[in-house]
């Protein structure tokens, strides 16, 4: 007769058929067992902790719930009404920068910041360790005082330390760039950036279109001019300040444009919320050899937003790194394009005629631009027309399930001038319902030959890459995989299976939480922002699955993973789908949360109880 526990586990088999991960038998566990231990092994912690210390015991925490279905099923869809707290929320009285920099106030009595440095430091926050990753890299921290790691190095008497080789090695080093500068910014609200070269492409349009009658459709007036002022370009009188230059009077021709080389690459896919540029720099450590920033809409960037400029920053270490746009009008999209060819170094611009959310959707853009062909057209010429660098575009099958309208679109986008196309294997209906269709990659990266598409969805391990090789495409973009193991990179380039140990993955989350502090900053605005992208990631990380504890390699992106405890208490804690326990991790490397912290994944689907 079987026991109780054997019959749990048979149940776990039956189930994994239907869509749970198979782990071995000997790790899988109940719910309750699973929490249970965490719980009794993170109160055994605290209470070690606390009686090392006199500090004064942690407030309760607000507990978070997220009750499934009553039929059982996960929940679906977004948190639309997930609480956002803004940063100003957990500084109940910031620092005057002034003070920070050691210069007087311009604001003086009127100054809405704190000037007494005895009375902030009293008020502050404890620090949160005894090294600050600013100041041991750099040789200073930007943020003095403020700095939620100041102890290391601030003196007896507030005054902040430098180490002098360190300031050296970077000083006039840009390690980020594509910032948006006050001066650009103030021109763009006040609408007074010069767009000629788009003025120029879009009277051809508003010309067209009142000719319509005379030139059909006006198609080739619009081709005639594209035509002829790629080659007028060299005509024009060029205005100098100083000594002039081949690269004042030479041009570049369409042919001529800067190229890069596609071939054979693992490309980062651009992730909205969590592909940020320390997640990016992640990657690149793991050998992503493309990265591109964030969606990025265009009339945000044309009203100077500094949200959405910051989506186009870019880290020195990507090499090759390219800027993805969303529009759905060809004015907006091709002035976004010049502004971003004369303000930004970018190696590539990517349109997103991809994305499936509603708010996209129902206004033209995204999906939405697959149906409206001609739009699409004038929009990928005229990016074209403005551009220096390589234009490239992302699509999905189609719109509607069972209506694939790829394999349509991409011989006419040959014509456009498009220099790269990603394929999303499946249609805006499916969502990640199914399976990515790579069939039908396959047939669209025969047809978009000699240009290189680059096929996505549904990699999660080095032998589903090879599997998506064979056929045919130029390259690999690589979305949700990442955001579950970001090792995949180093799994593809090195044809192996990484039975990475929980320790190794802290290891990345402490990279992510220090490259986040240099980016967001150390003080405690900067420390809590870096903690939501952290939990934000870590609502993917726990899908993963060691390949120790895996009856069948490799895990696949589509199998959920049942409730098992991991080899230590690490791995199970990184295996836990709990918004509570994602706290506890990000607590270990950027100390206790405030007080009225709150944090709702983006996805639904993404934690349970």
């Amino acid at each position: 007769m079987e026991t109780a526990e054997e019959v749990n586990v048979s149940k776990r088999a039956d189930v994994a058929a239907k869509g749970e991960a198979a782990i071995k038998p000997e790790f899988l566990t109940t719910k309750d067992k699973f929490h249970g231990l965490l719980d009794s092994e993170w109160q055994s912690s605290k209470r070690e902790k606390a009686s090392e210390s006199d500090a004064e015991p942690e407030p309760k925490r607000l507990k978070q719930n997220f009750e499934g279905r009553p039929d059982g099923k996960r929940l679906r869809g977004q948190n639309k009404s997930r609480p956002h707290t803004k940063p100003t929320a957990y500084d109940e009285k910031r620092l005057c920068h002034s003070i920070i920099q050691n210069k007087e106030c311009p604001f003086g009595a009127k100054c809405f910041f704190d000037h007494d440095i005895v009375k902030y430091m009293d008020s502050k926050p404890s620090d949160i360790g005894e090294t600050c990753h600013i100041y041991e890299t750099f040789g200073k921290c930007a943020y003095g005082l403020s700095c939620r790691f100041a102890k290391a190095h601030t003196t007896p008497d507030f005054k902040s330390m430098e180490k002098a080789d360190l300031v050296k090695v970077y000083e006039g080093r840009t390690m980020v760039k594509n910032n948006m500068s006050k001066e650009l910014q103030g021109r763009l609200r006040k609408r007074s950036v010069s767009f000629e070269k788009s003025e120029k492409y879009l009277k051809t349009l508003s010309d067209n279109k009142d000719k319509g009658a005379q030139q059909g459709d006006g198609k080739t007036s619009e081709k005639a001019f594209i035509k002829n002022t790629s080659s007028d370009k060299q005509s024009a009188p060029v205005k100098t300040v100083g000594p002039l230059t081949d690269a004042d009077v030479i041009k570049l021709r369409p042919c001529e444009k800067k190229q890069v080389d596609f071939q054979d690459k693992l490309y980062l896919a651009p992730l909205t919320t969590c592909g940020n540029l320390p997640f990016r720099r992640v990657c690149k450590r793991f050998g992503a050899d493309i990265t591109c920033g964030e969606m990025a809409m265009c009339t945000n960037l044309l009203q100077g937003h500094q949200s959405e400029w910051a989506l186009l920053r870019r880290h020195e270490s990507e090499d090759v790194f390219g800027i993805q746009v969303e529009g759905s009008f060809p004015d907006t999209m091709t002035r976004c394009a010049e502004l971003i060819n004369n303000n930004t170094e970018v190696d590539f611009v990517d349109i997103n005629s991809g994305c499936p959310i509603d708010l996209v959707y129902n206004k033209g853009g995204g999906c939405g631009l697959m149906t409206r062909t001609r739009k699409f057209e004038r929009i990928v010429k005229g990016m074209n027309y403005v551009l220096d660098v390589p234009l490239t575009v992302k699509i999905r099958t189609g719109v509607q399930e069972k209506s694939n309208i790829a394999h349509k679109l991409i011989p006419e986008m040959k014509n456009w001038g498009v220099s790269m196309i990603t394929l999303h294997g499946r249609s805006r209906e499916q969502r990640y319902t199914k399976l990515a269709d790579w069939d039908y990659i396959t047939t669209c990266a025969k047809l978009a030959s000699p240009i290189p598409l680059f096929g996505n969805g549904d990699i999660l391990s080095y032998e589903d890459a090879m599997k998506a090789k064979e056929t045919g495409v130029s390259g690999i973009m690589i979305a949700r995989g990442a955001l579950i193991k970001p090792w995949i990179f180093t799994e593809i380039k090195e044809s192996r299976h990484w039975d990475i140990s929980s320790s190794e993955r802290l290891d990345i989350l402490k990279d992510f939480s220090n490259f986040g502090l240099e980016h967001w900053g150390s003080d405690t605005r900067g420390v809590e922002r870096t903690r939501t992208f952290l939990l934000e990631w870590l609502s993917f990380l726990c899908r993963y699955i060691p390949v120790g504890l895996l009856e069948r390699v490799p895990q696949k992106i589509n199998e959920r993973p049942p409730y098992y405890m991991g080899r230590n208490y690490l791995e199970t804690l990184m295996a836990s789908q709990n918004v509570e326990d994602w706290i506890r991790i990000s607590e270990m490397l950027l100390g206790p949360v405030p007080k009225n912290f709150e944090f709702l994944p983006k996805h639904k689907a993404n934690s349970y109880k």
